[in-house]
């Protein structure tokens, strides 16, 4: 797995569009690297007091771009938006595999892509039940959530990792 390259703050970009989508497709490779890179068992394994497992925390971000910007942002109904949660904590099915839950999230990826593509970064979110009665933020704040959301989990997943005995480091 080749990681698209790091979002360097002296390559030009467009906008700042343009660079959010960067940190969040470098983010988003970077936590499925490192998933990959673990041995099955390790995968579905927890090494924390917390009880989270590496293909819990990717199946996480995966919904938490659905919850952001298709449930908030763009304020479609979602069947499911909490798919991720069983109970207290979160929750991947015995029989839900790497591969499923890495295609999943691509492709919550490319459709955050098209979202942030077409619309402008003030724009607000539609009303509705994501905003939890407070006003849609705009979708720059949305982004910004995002990228704290990747950045943290993906320095747990480096911990984590780390104690699995797989790769250390970018």
């Amino acid at each position: 797995m080749t990681l698209p390259p790091f979002p360097e703050p002296t390559v030009p970009a467009s906008g700042r569009a343009e660079v959010f989508l960067r940190y969040l497709e470098y983010l988003r490779e970077s936590v499925l690297a490192k998933v990959s890179a673990l041995a099955e068992e390790e995968q579905r394994r927890s090494r924390l007091p917390s009880g989270w497992t590496p293909l819990e925390l990717l199946k996480h971000l995966r919904y938490v771009e659905l919850r952001w910007i298709e449930w908030g942002f763009q304020g479609r109904e979602v069947a499911d938006p909490w798919g991720d949660w069983r109970g207290e904590r979160w929750y991947v099915a015995p029989e839900e595999s790497l591969a499923e839950l890495v295609t999943a999230l691509r492709a919550q990826g490319a459709h955050t892509g098209a979202v942030v593509q077409g619309a402008d970064l003030a724009a607000r979110g539609a009303p509705g039940p994501r905003w939890e009665g407070a006003e849609p933020a705009s979708l720059e704040r949305v982004l910004f959530h995002l990228l704290q959301e990747y950045a943290r989990h993906l320095g747990q997943l480096d911990i984590v990792v780390e104690l699995a005995g797989g790769p250390v480091g970018e």
